[in-house]
């Protein structure tokens, strides 16, 4: 039976590349910052050697708290691929995906992931994200944004719809 291949695996082949595209990473987080566009945050996603989308932090610069350097990376990679999924890429990222990005890394398929600095690198310079991790491991009655479940028997026809669809493209 062949041997599964650890998650971690082939993360340090190829170090010279994952350096430089960490450094163009943090660079452009830099300048991000000087330059006033918003957080200290930059993201490539990498596919075959070659950066195919590019992204720095937007929040405040677009009011779309959603603009986060990876997700604007993402987003920009699969326009550029003309798909919805990342399989055969990588990101690196000037530091540690929050639960968001790290959502869509996963969402998208991204092989894996290279970082600079750490969520509590994050933490100290004041974008801390531990409490939205501690609320994702609580029940949803005890949450801080109320969260109620309702019509669910209404809201299952779109998931038996989806299921049922013969044309549906899956993901």
């Amino acid at each position: 039976m062949p041997r599964k291949k650890p998650a971690n695996e082939g993360l340090r082949s190829n170090a010279r590349a994952a350096r430089r595209f960490l450094r163009r990473a943090i660079a452009l987080s830099v300048e991000n910052v000087r330059k006033g566009r918003g957080g200290p945050f930059a993201a490539l996603v990498v596919k075959d050697g070659r950066a195919v989308g590019v992204g720095t932090n937007r929040v405040t610069l677009t009011n779309d708290p959603t603009a986060h350097a990876e997700i604007v990376a993402i987003r920009e990679a699969c326009r550029s691929l003309g798909t919805f999924e990342l399989s055969g890429c990588e990101i690196y990222a000037s530091c540690e995906p929050c639960p968001m990005c790290l959502g869509a890394i996963y969402w998208a398929r991204i092989e894996r992931v290279y970082f600079a600095t750490s969520a509590s690198d994050a933490s100290r310079a004041g974008f801390d994200d531990s409490m939205i991790l501690r609320q994702l491991r609580l029940p949803r009655s005890r949450r801080r944004v109320p969260m109620m479940q309702m019509l669910r028997r209404e809201g299952l026809r779109a998931m038996r719809s989806w299921r049922e669809a013969a044309d549906k493209t899956p993901y």
